[in-house]
């Protein structure tokens, strides 16, 4: 495992499914929390906060993540957070990332949406030129907080429409959240020409998914893992290609799934989907990028090919143009060709 470890820090990748706040890192959400030292739950020592992100179970973790999210109070703060998010996924060998933003959540708590979406193109924009890398957003909805989130997050998406802004999404709990309520809100948002990624199949069953398909006209799934459980489903997954952003360290932290020994994850490669491995919300898990792949390694009993596979597959189901496509999945082959 140490030469494969070595050959996945190298690998070239592209990141589908990791969330803005949820990226930040320790030492991030410390400064935060120091900051706003005896307003805030959340311990300022970075060692602390490991015990902090023991997750209960998906509503814990909900609770947990809203009080990081409290400690964004202005665009200096988005900036930081954005920019260090960057370098993190850049020292992973990441080329391409699309980050899941939830802009309701930071603009109800003060920062005004222009200022956001300023902030988060500004850091954009020099992470591309510090790092190298491509960001673009996915703005979510957070389906906690219901329609009124969903007509604010689309408001901003269109009346804002950052350079980097390309898909819609909803996130936060499943259960008690139907995905069928929020078909107006992304048909309005595909009528702009943004794609549709919704989360759907990881604390909930195939309807979710399916609901995602036919009501959402999902592009891709976040998570997605309960289609294990519906061979028809499978099938239709598989014949269409629709990308799987699969997320195992986050579906055991959360508690979708008992133990990585029983992720589903071999299955849905096994049926042929488009499935592609992703951090979500990396510190808060204690896991990164590269871990994920090590971790879809152990699962599939896979080596430097298939995990170049793995690498292709989140190329193809991403939404950059043709040309950035051919250019990271060129690199990946040369990269796996040089690895021997």
């Amino acid at each position: 495992m140490t030469d494969l470890s070595t050959f996945i820090a190298g690998l070239p990748k592209v990141e589908l499914h990791v969330h803005h706040v949820g990226s930040a890192s320790p030492r991030i959400v410390a400064e935060l929390a120091a900051r706003h030292e005896g307003r805030t739950p959340v311990p300022a020592d970075p060692e602390a906060l490991a015990a902090y992100f023991e997750f209960r179970d998906f509503a814990h973790f909900i609770e947990v993540y809203l009080s990081v999210v409290d400690l964004i109070r202005d665009p200096e703060d988005v900036w930081l957070l954005t920019h260090e998010v960057a370098r993190e996924l850049a020292r992973q060998q990441v080329r391409y990332a699309e980050l899941t933003i939830t802009p309701y959540s930071h603009v109800r708590r003060g920062i005004p949406a222009p200022a956001f979406c300023e902030a988060i193109e500004d850091a954009r924009r020099r992470a591309a030129a510090d790092f190298g890398l491509d960001l673009r957003w996915c703005f979510d909805i957070p389906g906690e907080a219901g329609l009124p989130a969903a007509e604010e997050t689309l408001r901003i998406a269109l009346d804002e429409r950052p350079d980097g802004l390309i898909s819609f999404g909803l996130g936060g709990p499943e259960i008690g959240v139907p995905r069928p309520q929020f078909k107006p809100f992304f048909d309005r948002a595909r009528a702009a020409g943004l794609r549709s990624v919704p989360h759907a199949g990881e604390t909930t069953g195939p309807q979710t998914i399916w609901d995602a398909l036919n009501e959402l006209s999902a592009e891709r799934i976040g998570h997605g893992i309960s289609a294990a459980q519906d061979p028809e489903l499978l099938t239709y997954l598989a014949e269409r290609q629709i990308g799987m952003e699969i997320c195992p360290t986050s579906n055991v932290r959360t508690r979708a799934v008992a133990s990585l020994d029983e992720h589903p994850l071999p299955r849905l490669v096994e049926a042929g989907l488009l499935v592609t491995i992703n951090s979500d919300d990396p510190p808060m898990f204690g896991t990164t990028l590269n871990d994920e792949y090590a971790v879809a390694a152990r699962l599939l009993g896979a080596g430097p090919q298939e995990l170049a596979a793995l690498a292709r597959n989140a190329v193809t189901a991403s939404f950059l143009d043709p040309a950035g496509k051919q250019r990271i999945a060129a690199e990946i082959d040369a990269y796996l060709a040089a690895a021997g």
